[in-house]
């Protein structure tokens, strides 16, 4: 998962693209840049870390132009190099600069056309350069000096029919303008709109409408699954359907745990849909009890996501709502954590309990989900340790059992606590004194109240059925091996390795991480 940002203005955008970044932090911490456009030249910054460490004052000072796009990382392919960190950039045709959030499901077939059939190079593992790549030499077929907004979502169009998965583009094309599009089911958000100010009319392309809110814009809409939408220089906008068969089919997964709770995507609120699996699951609680007799004394949420559902949850059962656990904010999210040992670290390093909340009480605790497992188990042996007679266990989410293949770096299979376990089965490996679940049915109803004209839900982690017909047995053998714990490990060690030799290479040398003034014609 990956926040993505495109941005034509009147003025200097840098400083437009850094706050979104930081509006969209929550998408991805591993890395982050900017590039900008002043319609000759363009400039990049991108570097491992979070934004606020990516980007000094003389960073800043030397992104110039009026146009730029911009991207945090979350890794879901590829490694976790400062040479993955995106924007990506091509120098010809144009110079194109592209920031992707998605997941490309037929990566490796598309690589080896663009080196036998395209004669293209690809310099890293990034499927998101696969999909650069392939956009370029859409482009290049057009033979166009300056490209027509027909010209470039012909392009699109091409790109539809080479790639498969799940993609949400921002793309600069220097000199011309910022392209976006969207894969034809719509599984990762994209939305856009406008802000007027002295000079004329500002657009801002992103992954949520948050970024557009803390910045002014009004919100117009989200572009629809297989569309594209052009906005040039000069401020105007051009959209067009590329793919004539689509379906809008969003991953539920952005509802549940990653999107802000005051986004709005397709026009669903994230903090509705959240509200909603509360009452929900509160009904499957009250189930639970003869007569809704419970014995609950108290609802505590596991901070920050699980709140919103906690609320209305605690309020069906007609007890109280208290908040038991201190989190520090200045913690990552653990779920995208790139190691489990870093992932078990981080827990007691992130949430502090408030004793009295606990002590003699049997409490029940709300979170998003459980992955796998290891996180909610030592939030449960705290809670004991504070003192809690009794420890129930709600998720606003069903039992994770499958990989995510569109964007989310879930983990092998095997890795999920539920696997190949039952619902008391996982109750009793994380220690709590029974465990509820939300139901796939009650999730979906959650989230499409919010917008009827949803077709369904990407909902692959929960029941196994990937919406665009290319999973089979082998891909997600080859997934699990990836996304395993040794295998990110291994990747963290190699990581530490490069880092330990950059540091020790002459700094006169320019590397990935500097600042980079590139010029449209390479």
């Amino acid at each position: 998962m990956c926040g993505i940002v495109g941005l034509v203005a009147h003025d200097e955008v840098k400083q437009d693209l850094y706050d979104a970044l930081t509006a969209l932090q929550h998408r991805g911490q591993d890395a982050a840049g900017i590039v900008t456009s002043d319609g000759q030249r363009c400039f990049l910054r991108k570097h491992n870390g979070l934004v606020g460490d990516v980007f000094r004052e003389e960073h800043m000072a030397r992104l110039h132009g009026n146009v730029g796009v911009a991207h945090c990382r979350y890794p879901t392919a590829g490694s976790a190099s400062s040479s993955e960190a995106q924007p990506l950039y091509v120098n010809s045709p144009y110079g194109i600069a592209l920031a992707h959030n998605g997941n490309l499901t037929n990566t490796e077939e598309l690589k080896n056309d663009l080196f036998t059939e395209n004669l293209r190079h690809l310099n890293t593992n990034s499927d998101s350069e696969v999909l650069l790549n392939v956009l370029a030499n859409e482009l290049s077929t057009m033979h166009a000096l300056d490209p027509s907004p027909s010209e470039l979502f012909k392009a699109v169009s091409a790109v539809h029919e080479r790639c498969r998965g799940a993609y949400a583009v921002v793309a600069m094309v220097i000199g011309s303008g910022i392209l976006g599009f969207r894969d034809p089911y719509g599984i990762r958000p994209l939305v856009y709109g406008s802000r007027t100010t002295a000079l004329g009319t500002d657009y801002m392309i992103a992954s949520e409408s948050v970024a557009l809110d803390i910045l002014g814009f009004t919100r117009i809409a989200d572009v629809a699954p297989g569309e594209a939408i052009f906005i040039s220089n000069s401020g105007e906008i051009h959209k067009h359907r590329c793919v004539a068969d689509t379906r809008l089919v969003p991953c539920i997964f952005e509802h549940v745990y990653f999107a802000r709770p005051d986004s709005i995507i397709d026009d669903i609120s994230v903090y509705k849909s959240r509200l909603r699996m509360g009452e929900r699951l509160a009904r499957r609680v009250l189930a639970q009890y003869s007569q809704n007799d419970h014995d609950i004394d108290v609802v505590i949420p596991i901070p920050d996501t699980g709140r919103t559902a906690a609320l209305p949850l605690a309020h069906e059962l007609g007890t109280k709502y208290r908040e038991g656990f201190v989190k520090n904010r200045y913690i990552g999210r653990t779920f995208i954590m790139p190691g489990q040992k870093q992932r078990q670290k981080s827990v007691r390093q992130k949430l502090n309990v408030v004793d009295l909340e606990f002590k003699g009480k049997n409490v029940l605790l709300v979170d998003d989900s459980i992955v796998r497992g290891t996180t909610i188990q030592q939030i449960i042996q705290m809670a004991r340790e504070a003192g809690a007679r009794k420890v129930y266990m709600a998720s606003a989410a069903p039992a994770l059992r499958y990989q995510n293949v569109y964007g989310i770096d879930m983990p092998a299979r095997e890795e999920f606590v539920a696997h190949e376990r039952s619902d008391e089965q996982v109750a009793q490996y994380i220690g709590a004194d029974w465990l509820l679940y939300q139901s796939i049915d009650d999730l979906k109803a959650s989230t499409h109240e919010g917008n009827p004209h949803v077709h369904d839900f990407e909902c692959s982690a929960f029941d196994g059925n990937y919406v665009t017909g290319d999973i089979d047995e082998a891909y997600l053998a080859r997934v699990s091996a990836a996304r395993n714990d040794l295998s990110k490990l291994q990747r963290e060690l190699d990581l530490q390795f490069q880092n330990s030799r950059q540091t020790n290479e002459s700094r006169t040398v320019e590397t990935a991480g500097d600042i980079l003034d590139l010029h449209n014609h390479g």
